[in-house]
């Protein structure tokens, strides 16, 4: 007896989401299979949990992002990518503005969003414990890197 298929019958077109049997069916990244192969910026680690590298999305990007405890990224910003993200452990801090003047601070569970070609800077405000943060963003993880900023020149950055 054939399996009945038309449960899985979708509104609208999602036929580039097919698998190889022709059937539109949620893909799965089992952890540690996660693509490192994503923009980079020093001090900050990202890996794709759900993104064009290894999953059918097109539009989407979501990954883990992590920071060694003291570690700050260099400054950069997301091209046109709005950029949603969840402290899931740790203290964070991210600086913007002009000369990257302010800042603000963040505990697990808090949310962020930043606007795209926001220039900024992620930071661990930790000296002893990782920090990680889920993050998503749309289209893609674009990442500009820009010339960096000293620490002495991150308002208490050194005194954290």
């Amino acid at each position: 007896m054939e399996p009945d298929f038309s449960k899985y019958a979708l509104e609208g077109d999602n036929s580039m989401y097919a698998d190889k049997s022709g059937l539109v069916v949620p893909f799965v990244t089992r952890g540690g299979l996660e693509a490192g192969a994503t923009g980079q910026s020093a001090g900050a680690t990202r890996v794709s949990g759900v993104s064009v590298q290894h999953t059918p999305a097109t539009r989407l990007w979501f990954g883990k992002v992590s920071n060694e405890p003291g570690y700050r990224s260099v400054t950069h910003h997301h091209g046109e990518a709005e950029t949603g993200g969840y402290v899931l452990s740790g203290r964070a801090r991210i600086y913007f503005g002009e000369k990257f003047e302010d800042y603000v601070d963040m505990a697990e569970g808090d949310w962020v969003f930043v606007p795209p070609f926001m220039p900024h800077i992620e930071c661990n405000l930790s000296r002893s414990r990782p920090l990680t943060w889920m993050t998503t963003r749309t289209p893609e993880n674009i990442v500009v890197n820009l010339p960096d900023v000293a620490d002495a020149d991150l308002r208490d950055w050194l005194s954290r």
